[in-house]
């Protein structure tokens, strides 16, 4: 086959349209029509399903599709790999993580890696999906549950736990809860537990609900849950990272934790060479250290 025509027919596919597809290619239209026809001839076999929203594969062009999409994730491994230096750091670098512990822990740090490497390029995407990174949807994904894809080297960073903070503003004017049952007269700030969010968030919200909490406000995501408690909402379920860089939060009913939440690091093992992605790895590792030494400090005290 046209190697030439399967890319067009990838990037068909992938679009949807003959007209998108030709934008990215820069080709016109017609050119990626003729294309496609000469493709099918040669194939003997009708690749897409035309109607008036678009192209859809038929099963032959989805056997097809799914051939040209190992293809395009094989050449973009080798390229990173052949774009990697042995003693430079740069280019692209696709991370995914929550956008909990994206937004309040790693955008934070990553001043000092772009110090260290000013040529990176980082894109840092922040969803609750989990990303495939054997199909190279991401390059590098930090979750808070192991990984349970197949090729992927994972490293285990931290544990973290949920805990109830609040301002001393909003606990001078409001009083600090003693036991439990007082948060029936607080705000809760919290994720719904409908929302995708670790499973330990979870169980320690469905638990505080089964108290007559007078108001609650949820958010869909953590950061959104700091920005209540920082404005003195109310009291709100965090992850304890939090307090190393909102050190004025107050922990409430600090015997009132989360099970353990493991952290974990992970990309494919067709990355271990990756100049790139070592020196996100090992930035991380020692943020991680460095939060460790800090929270011992803090626990003699």
């Amino acid at each position: 086959m046209d190697w030439d025509k399967l890319r067009i027919f990838h990037a068909v596919a992938d679009a949807g349209s003959l007209t998108h597809a030709g934008d990215k290619l820069n080709l016109s239209q017609s050119a990626v029509s003729r294309q496609i026809r000469g493709l099918e001839e040669s194939l003997n076999a009708t690749l897409f399903h035309r109607h008036a929203r678009g192209l859809i594969l038929t099963e032959q062009g989805e056997l097809l599709f799914d051939a040209t999409s190992a293809m395009s994730k094989r050449l973009d491994t080798a390229s990173a790999r052949i774009r990697d230096s042995e003693e430079e750091v740069f280019g692209e670098l696709r991370v995914t993580t929550t956008t909990g512990f994206g937004t309040l822990w790693l955008a934070p740090r990553l001043p000092k890696l772009y110090e260290q490497y000013p040529d990176l390029k980082i894109d840092l995407m922040l969803e609750e999906r989990v990303l495939d990174l054997p199909m190279r949807e991401a390059d590098v994904a930090i979750r808070m549950k192991e990984p349970s894809q197949a090729d992927l080297i994972r490293k285990k960073l931290m544990t973290i736990r949920m805990c109830l903070y609040a301002t001393p503003d909003y606990l001078k004017a409001n009083d600090t809860p003693a036991v439990i049952e007082d948060i029936e007269d607080h705000r809760l700030i919290c994720q719904n537990t409908d929302s995708n969010q670790v499973g330990s968030g979870r169980n320690l919200v469905q638990h505080l609900m089964t108290y007559d909490i007078r108001s609650l406000l949820t958010v869909n995501n953590y950061y959104g849950v700091l920005q209540g408690v920082l404005n003195n909402l109310g009291i709100g379920v965090l992850p304890d990272y939090v307090t190393e860089d909102f050190p004025d939060l107050v922990q409430v009913l600090p015997d009132l934790e989360s099970a353990d939440v493991p952290v974990f690091l992970a990309y494919p093992e067709e990355l271990r060479h990756s100049q790139r992605v070592s020196a996100f790895k090992d930035f991380v590792q020692e943020e991680i250290i460095t939060y460790r030494k800090q929270l011992r400090e803090k626990q003699k005290f």
